[in-house]
């Protein structure tokens, strides 16, 4: 598999093979060009070459006479948060979120605190390629970089404030809590004995390395599942390496998966009334829509990417946004997926409805979903979902096509959908039906024709 991944989102790859310090250095040079000689926040998560990566971004950010403000090991939805409430130009986070620890990245920030979107994305590579980067003077140069460690506990606090504290602390909940000794590991914690739960965390050294894959879904759940059980707590929550991400365990053991996780946060931002559509991508879910039916509101769907969710929930004024990922965004706060503010949602939800956290799952609709992720050579893969779009365009697999990224085809109560990750050099066929063994039947077809086209 390649080990390099470049594209709007930023830079993705594997430390010590094709991630190396000139080319981290030059795309932080890039982007300082790009916000002139501004503010610039730096956060990171706790992988060991995070100080590496950050000591070459904040080199490359310098050169450029940009003011570097270095948060540490700090949420990125923190940083994200703090970008939009100062005065800063933009953000970088050192963090390869779900990614497995040999892994690292660079993903940019703007100032209003989302993600790059295409056009600043493309901008940002033409700088790059074209290498024609701002150069500061002697004078320019900011003589030292400046701390600010207590960044990720002022969005703790503005998260605190955001949903109806009182009731989590009457509601006297025991937390399980799996941090993946990842950036949420110092603040999670925290932030729930502030909403006055008792907690019982794992997985909270920063020294330590990921105990399991930092994606927060069903199959990396058994530690906390255990815990759980052990410690007879009312939920569990799982972070992922940058807290952007939440898995959820019920009370009972079950893990209803990382689709789920948005359809709840969908259950409890409507239920208390805040305004607007739900904004989430092609390959999420249709439980979304029957939830967001229940209280009259639309559901807006953008291509994959959180980029692209966030820049509709903010044109959109949305009430809740996400992704199947796990990742939701509450736009009034902050239209980036914050794993803290998603639990802190969740709680809130179990305290108004005095329901255990498996009820409520059970009363959302329940959907099958199959995720395959196919390996493929990344000049190939363009040219392989062209191949399935013309098959599908020319009624070879029937139904009704949405072609807003990739090819998804709806037919009669199950999808399946078709793309090229942003993130990995693999195609992904996602299928949703009312039974496991539909979905799986129908990934499994597209999947061998993905296979067929790519040889």
């Amino acid at each position: 598999m390649a080990s390099l991944k470049i594209s709007i989102t930023g830079v993705r790859g594997i430390v010590g093979e094709t991630l190396d310090p000139r080319l981290l250095t030059n795309f932080a040079q890039a982007f300082g060009t790009l916000v002139g000689p501004a503010t610039v926040l730096l956060s990171r998560d706790p992988r060991p070459s995070g100080p590496m990566v950050a000591s070459c971004v904040t080199a490359g950010l310098l050169a450029t006479g940009c003011r570097v403000v270095d948060v540490g090991i700090c949420p990125t939805p923190a940083m994200q948060w703090a970008v939009k409430s100062t005065e800063a130009a933009g953000g970088i986070a050192v963090t390869a979120g779900h990614n497995a620890l040999e892994w690292n990245a660079l993903k940019f920030v703007r100032e209003d605190g989302l993600y790059l979107n295409v056009n600043q994305g493309e901008e940002l590579l033409n700088v790059l390629h074209q290498g024609e980067f701002r150069k500061a003077t002697h004078d320019e140069i900011h003589s030292a970089v400046e701390y600010d460690p207590e960044l990720g506990r002022r969005h703790a606090e503005v998260l605190a404030r955001h949903v109806d504290s009182e009731a989590i602390d009457r509601a006297g909940f025991t937390v399980a809590v799996d941090c993946c000794n990842g950036a949420c590991s110092d603040f999670s914690p925290r932030f729930l004995e502030a909403l006055g739960c008792r907690v019982v965390p794992i997985n909270t050294d920063l020294d330590q390395p990921f105990p399991h894959e930092p994606a927060p879904g069903p199959r990396n759940l058994g530690q906390l599942r255990a815990l759980v059980a052990a410690a007879r707590a009312d939920v569990g929550f799982a972070h992922d390496a940058d807290g952007d991400r939440l898995g959820i365990v019920t009370e009972d053991g079950g893990a209803p998966g990382d689709e789920l996780t948005l359809c709840l946060a969908t259950e409890a931002v409507l239920r208390r009334g805040d305004a607007g559509p739900v904004v989430t991508n092609v390959s999420t879910t249709h439980a979304v829509e029957a939830v967001a039916a229940r209280y009259g509101r639309d559901v807006i769907r953008t291509r994959v990417g959180q980029s692209f969710v966030a820049e509709a929930a903010l044109t959109n004024e949305a009430a809740v946004a996400g992704e199947g990922s796990g990742g939701v965004m509450f736009p009034r706060l902050n239209c980036a997926h914050d794993s803290l503010a998603t639990l802190a949602h969740v709680l809130e939800l179990m305290a108004h409805t005095g329901q255990p956290i498996s009820r409520l799952v059970a009363a959302l609709p329940r959907l099958h979903m199959m995720k395959l992720a196919i390996q493929c050579a990344p000049a190939k893969v363009s040219a392989v979902v062209e191949r399935i779009r013309e098959e599908a365009e020319e009624g070879v697999f029937g139904g009704t096509l949405d072609l807003e990224d990739g090819v998804k085809i709806v037919d009669e109560g199950t999808w399946v959908h078709v793309r090229a990750s942003i993130t990995e050099p693999v195609i992904r066929v996602i299928s949703e039906a009312a039974t496991q063994e539909a979905a799986e039947s129908l990934a499994e077809r597209f999947a061998r024709r993905v296979r067929q086209a790519a040889t």
